[in-house]
């Protein structure tokens, strides 16, 4: 009984703690966009390009091919966001990504290309 009380304590504890390391972004702004990409592997290397602590965040939808990107609004913008992720492989409908960088990624994540301007 002493060690279940225990538990309980420590994971109320823990609970405030294990919230507050979550990254919050003030002034923060959302839009949806087109990212192309195929597998979970390019939703990992999507999110992870768009990141940056407290000021830019995405998730990317892989059946859908739409991203959700939430970034503080008087720290940067939507197309400082999605140049980085055009700078790891992945074409939106703004900004391509540089054909090396596209030919280098695996073969899961070549997606179709969009017709280019």
């Amino acid at each position: 009984m002493k060690s279940y009380i225990n538990l309980v304590l420590l994971t109320a504890m823990l609970i405030p703690v294990l919230t507050s390391c979550q990254a919050q972004i003030n002034n923060s702004k959302s839009e949806t966009v087109k990212i192309y990409g195929n597998c979970g592997m390019c939703k990992k290397t999507i999110e992870t390009a768009a990141f940056v602590k407290k000021q830019a965040s995405a998730q990317w939808d892989v059946d859908s091919k739409m991203a959700v990107i939430s970034y503080d609004s008087t720290q940067t913008t939507l197309d400082d966001v999605l140049k980085r992720i055009a700078d790891v492989g992945y074409d939106s409908d703004k900004f391509t990504a540089p054909d090396d960088v596209y030919n280098s990624l695996p073969g899961c994540c070549q997606y179709d290309r969009p017709m280019r301007k």
